[in-house]
């Protein structure tokens, strides 16, 4: 019963043996090969439009070599006060782009508040040297505590950042978990409303490493390529990424594993609804559920072989559990079964 992190999950199987075709022989490297090719002309169907993509190996090199590329000295970029660039990646946005900043924007349920938005960025006027320069507005989606902009709100951010000319980036490390959740197109999710770059995960939806920088305007990744080398996440053998996305996007297989975690999700969400001993802290629409729960239960769940962890308390909701309660997350993937999702609604009813 792990609900630890969507992380913790391995490979599909249909990845890791498209890997292990993918290890014989020999292939051009650096992102020149047949396959890489292949793979950079899917991403173009998959979002309707020419593309430009670059493979890397980790989430926080895809968040930080974007906003990296669009920054300028004094450089700002909004995000929402608890999203994972400025809470959880160790400065490395901040890093690559040469000591840009981030400047935090406050929003109920995990999402950046547009009329908030509008007045931080007019806290940047253009011409003020001293305060820096706005230069970019970063969404993640889905949030960090689960929810999903929907298709509206996403085109409200944009409409403000376009405003002032500024490049929206989307964190998508779970994006295709927003995306089914959604039921919308991956090109209805992005550029038609407005996104210029995606980061685009692989890694917890099933693939053993593969993130994605996507520009839906291949103009404006001119310096991306000197930008990746320069930070070490230009793979040699390039084709062991685009092997997993190669399978990652064979028949959708991409979106079937996000529909299962999200429904493994469901499944947690109407047992928690109905229990006695926890109650969701929020709702959510993709594979993360957050819990109050008692602390008893927990306990009694992690004597039962449940994983998963204590979360901080969000700023917007400081009352939200008791002295004798705790937040939990709750996080499921493709490897979740229904057995794991019984057991530990079993647990919580003990």
């Amino acid at each position: 019963m792990n609900f630890a992190s969507d992380n913790w999950a391995g490979a599909h199987e249909s990845i890791a043996q498209r890997l292990l075709a993918a290890s014989a022989g020999f292939a051009s490297a650096y992102g020149t090969g047949d396959l890489d090719k292949k793979v950079e002309a899917r991403f173009c169907e998959v979002f309707e439009r020419e593309v430009s993509v670059f493979f890397v190996a980790t989430g926080t090199a895809a968040n930080s070599l974007a906003l990296a590329s669009v920054q300028r000295p004094g450089g700002i970029t909004f995000c929402h006060s608890e999203a994972h660039v400025i809470e959880d990646e160790c400065g490395a946005p901040e890093f690559f782009s040469g000591s840009a900043r981030l400047v935090a924007v406050p929003g109920a349920s995990g999402k950046i508040d547009p009329a908030r938005l509008s007045s931080k960025i007019a806290d940047f006027p253009e011409d003020a040297v001293h305060h820096g320069r706005a230069s970019a507005v970063t969404i993640t989606q889905a949030t960090e505590i689960g929810t999903v902009y929907t298709l509206p709100e996403i085109g409200e951010i944009s409409a403000i950042a376009k405003k002032r000319n500024l490049a929206l980036h989307m964190d998508g490390a779970r994006f295709a978990n927003a995306l089914v959740a959604l039921g919308a197109t991956p090109a209805e999710t992005t550029w038609k409303r407005g996104v210029d770059m995606l980061s685009f995960g692989g890694t917890k939806n099933g693939c053993w490493c593969a993130e994605a920088i996507v520009f839906f305007h291949p103009d404006q990744a001119k310096e991306m390529p000197f930008i990746r080398k320069r930070a070490a996440q230009l793979f040699s053998k390039s084709r062991f990424i685009a092997a997993q996305f190669d399978a990652y996007f064979d028949n959708d297989l991409w979106l079937d594993l996000a529909r299962h975690a999200n429904s493994m999700a469901d499944g947690l969400r109407g047992g928690i609804g109905a229990s006695n001993t926890a109650r969701l802290a929020w709702p959510t629409a993709s594979n993360e559920v957050f819990a109050v729960v008692t602390k008893g239960a927990a306990r009694t769940a992690e004597h039962r072989g449940a994983t998963f962890y204590e979360w901080p308390i969000p700023a917007a909701t400081p009352d939200l559990v008791d002295d004798n309660e705790t937040l939990i997350r709750l996080v499921t993937s493709f490897a979740t079964t229904k057995a794991d999702v019984d057991g530990f609604l079993k647990c919580l009813a003990a």
